[in-house]
């Protein structure tokens, strides 16, 4: 890794812990100002239909503003918004918390779709994998650390302290990437080779953005998409279950349970990045490698709400957080095997899919728990997650049975096309191995 990428981690893992810490805040401050948990959850969609919408505008963004750009203008917006937010936490009206809530949400999607895409860029095709797993890394650590200091800050400090906390955190990712100037795009793309895909026709065209958004993009990419965003919609579930199982387990100290829980996953993140950039070459790695983490995770998380003793639970959040870990890195480090123009337009999408599933798995997975035991709501949801994985499977091993395609290197699509003429590859995952939704 390259000082430059080094330090773009370090501050995006400090942005990483002002978001947490600021997500506790938000919710407690949401209902402060509305006064009501309806008014909570409408707050929360507001934010995730923001970062949906920007999901399909970051592609195109990032081509023609440059992605440091957009990150820069996305740290700086989000800096201001909780600035603002930090003056006024005495006497804050609706509509600016509503416009608040708006910025942080496009902001978010617009700084990670760039971020993303950038990685190649700044530190090679050869290192993104452990690039990622640095990434997936700071981010865990700052979740934890976020989630573990809200108590503590706001308890000090009020709300005042908390949006400050996250605004400097806004302000000093923004002040890396200015002083840095790490290289984000390439100057001249590579040309179109002969006979290649046809870029997206233009949005609204012909069935709207979103249309023009997946045209020509590989099956099996689409299909690790939709899989990410039902991983999404099932993860929402234990975000939703773990605080009741909390109060159950320990009603004097609930936020003691959140923190351990979180504290293992995060230690089981660190542990995937430390096992993938120690594994083979990346032509070792593909669809398979990213269907069984996703298939791990799900039945790791499902194994946290049996009831286990201390130390087991403690393990089966560690093994949750292993497989998160290493189906981000190696999810996103396929994504990034692309070629670069095409980038941001799989990750926007990417972004619409896992915020989409979210939001919709909140609703739900709240409405469930009104009826059905934690365990039985976290089953059923990771239980569609690991169906939808075996699905992905199975189309991924008819496809090179059909073809006989080999791995493709960093970069490289299978060569086979599907029945509409579409290139269906998606070979081998980049390898040296290094993640979300934890989400």
């Amino acid at each position: 890794m390259n000082h430059r990428f080094r330090a773009v981690a370090s501050a995006y893992a400090a942005s990483a812990y002002g978001n947490y810490l600021n997500l506790i805040a938000l919710s407690l401050f949401s209902y402060e100002v509305t006064g009501t948990a309806f008014g909570v959850g409408a707050v929360a969609a507001l934010r995730l239909v923001s970062g949906f919408a920007a999901g399909l505008l970051a592609g195109a963004l990032s081509r023609r503003a440059g992605r440091r750009a957009v990150m820069i203008g996305a740290d700086a917006a989000q800096g201001v918004a909780m600035g603002v937010m930090a003056l006024c936490a005495e006497d804050t009206p609706l509509w600016l918390l509503g416009a608040a809530v708006v910025v942080l949400g496009a902001g978010n999607t617009f700084f990670t779709v760039s971020l993303r895409s950038a990685v190649p860029v700044m530190v090679g095709e050869e290192a993104r994998t452990r690039a990622n797993g640095m990434l997936v890394t700071g981010r865990s650590l700052g979740t934890v650390l976020g989630f573990a200091s809200a108590a503590p800050v706001i308890g000090s400090g009020g709300y005042a302290l908390a949006f400050t906390l996250n605004g400097v955190s806004f302000a000093v990712s923004a002040a890396v990437l200015l002083a840095l100037r790490p290289h984000t795009d390439r100057a001249d793309p590579p040309a179109e080779p002969a006979g290649g895909k046809a870029g997206p026709p233009p949005a609204g065209g012909g069935g709207g953005r979103l249309k023009g958004v997946v045209a020509g993009l590989p099956l099996l990419l689409l299909g690790m998409i939709l899989l990410r965003g039902i991983d999404a919609l099932a993860s929402s579930s234990h975000n939703v279950a773990l605080p009741v199982v909390a109060h159950a387990t320990r009603p004097a100290e609930p936020a003691v349970v959140m923190t351990q829980f979180w504290t293992a996953w995060a230690a089981g993140t660190v542990l995937a990045h430390l096992a993938l950039k120690r594994g083979r070459s990346e032509r070792a790695w593909g669809e398979r490698s990213f269907v069984l983490g996703t298939c791990a995770m799900s039945l790791s998380f499902v194994a946290a709400f049996l009831g286990l003793p201390a130390l087991a639970w403690v393990a089966a959040a560690a093994a949750a957080g292993f497989a998160d870990g290493w189906t981000e890195i190696v999810y996103t480090s396929r994504l990034q095997a692309v070629p670069d123009r095409e980038r941001g337009r799989l990750f926007g999408l990417s972004a619409v899919a896992e915020q989409s599933g979210f939001a919709l798995g909140m609703v739900a997975a709240a409405a469930a728990l009104e009826t059905w035991s934690a365990l039985a709501v976290v089953a059923v949801f990771h239980g569609a997650a690991v169906c939808a994985a075996l699905v992905l499977l199975l189309c991924t091993v008819r496809r090179r049975g059909a073809t006989g395609s080999r791995p493709s290197t960093a970069g490289e699509e299978d060569e086979g096309e599907d029945s509409h003429g579409t290139r269906t590859g998606a070979g081998g995952l980049p390898g040296s191995r290094a993640g979300s939704h934890g989400r």
